[in-house]
């Protein structure tokens, strides 16, 4: 049997993306989102544990959703999860993220130019396109387990 490596995520941007371009040109965006799962214990309490995602962006994709990821914004995306390492002052580091290969701005978070409504993405040939234009809704059946 073959090996699976998806993610799926809804979430919401703890701060701004920030965008750097590499040294080959290429542009890359890095923010974190927030996923809350609420629950009541066997005893009644309620409880809520939130979990941050590291998220990186490629490309002109990048570049063309930077204005709409800002904090408090929701998003659906789907990836595959990536670990990186890296040496520093000869000790070894570890991060794992989620290299996004689709996001979906949903209609959470406050967001720059007047929330959820304002969603056409410049292209960058001078035409504009809405990400939300082509987007089916999320259901149960998009989620593969």
């Amino acid at each position: 049997m073959g090996s699976v490596n998806k993610v799926i995520l809804v979430g919401n941007l703890g701060k701004d993306a920030e965008v750097r371009v590499t040294p080959g040109g290429q542009s890359v965006a890095s923010f974190s989102i927030a996923t809350t799962e609420n629950w009541t214990s066997k005893e009644g309490e309620k409880k809520e544990q939130t979990e941050w995602h590291r998220i990186v962006l490629w490309g002109k994709t990048a570049d063309s959703l930077q204005p709409y990821l800002v904090k408090g914004k929701q998003i659906y995306l789907e990836g595959r999860l990536q670990t990186r390492q890296w040496e520093k002052e000869g000790q070894k580091h570890y991060t794992t993220e989620v290299k996004a290969d689709k996001i979906v701005l949903l209609g959470g978070g406050t967001g720059r130019g007047g929330g959820g409504g304002d969603r056409q993405v410049d292209r960058g040939d001078g035409g504009y396109q809405d990400p939300m234009k082509d987007a089916a809704p999320v259901t149960d059946d998009d989620i593969p387990f």
